[in-house]
């Protein structure tokens, strides 16, 4: 099973669009993981024809947050339809699981035992800046933390979670995640 664990990095903030639709928002980097050669790869706004052919080829997406963010923003500029790709978002998963919304520090940190590299709010700085290497660094990290929360959770069947500096442990029914999908619609790839 083709695997892409992905993560968006914006160059703006929902108060500068006047909206709270992440695809008001405009997009600076996505970076991925591949896990057909174990890979990760960054695509810049101009690169991301090289990036379709890659989610086409998955057979499911994995974010934190993305059925809500990633997806919706990254569908912006997709010109077919993202949603036809299977998703699994694991921030809903654990949603289902307890009831509400965690942080993926929050998760990370109980999990693995290790903590983001930065905050959204500092990409977008570092994006104004011209610190793009920087903006990829965070996000990559992002995703490998992604990427190692689903394993864990694959492996383990729940994750941790921090709950007023308590660790706790949150089950989660991962018997369909890796159940194919019916084959995803595509529309770069030739037919």
């Amino acid at each position: 099973m083709r695997v892409i664990t992905f993560d968006i990095e914006t160059k703006n903030v929902f108060q500068d669009t006047g909206s709270n639709d992440p695809a008001s928002l405009d997009l600076s980097v996505v970076c991925i993981h591949d896990s057909a050669d174990d890979s990760y790869r960054s695509f810049l706004e101009q690169d991301l024809r090289s990036l379709w052919p890659i989610l086409e080829q998955a057979d499911m997406l994995v974010t934190w947050n993305g059925d809500h963010f990633d997806i919706p923003l990254l569908g912006k500029y997709y010109p077919g339809d993202l949603t036809k790709i299977k998703s699994l978002d694991l921030m809903k998963e654990a949603q289902k699981s307890l009831g509400r919304r965690l942080k993926l520090d929050t998760v990370a940190s109980a999990t693995l035992g290790v903590s983001k590299s930065g905050h959204g709010l500092d990409a977008i700085e570092w994006w104004k800046n011209g610190e793009i290497d920087k903006v990829i660094a965070y996000c990559i990290d992002d995703v490998r933390i992604t990427k190692d929360i689903y394993e864990y959770a694959l492996a383990n069947k729940r994750i941790k979670y921090r709950d007023n500096g308590a660790i706790k442990d949150l089950p989660l029914d991962t018997s369909g995640w890796l159940a194919p999908a019916a084959a995803a619609m595509t529309f770069t790839l030739p037919f």
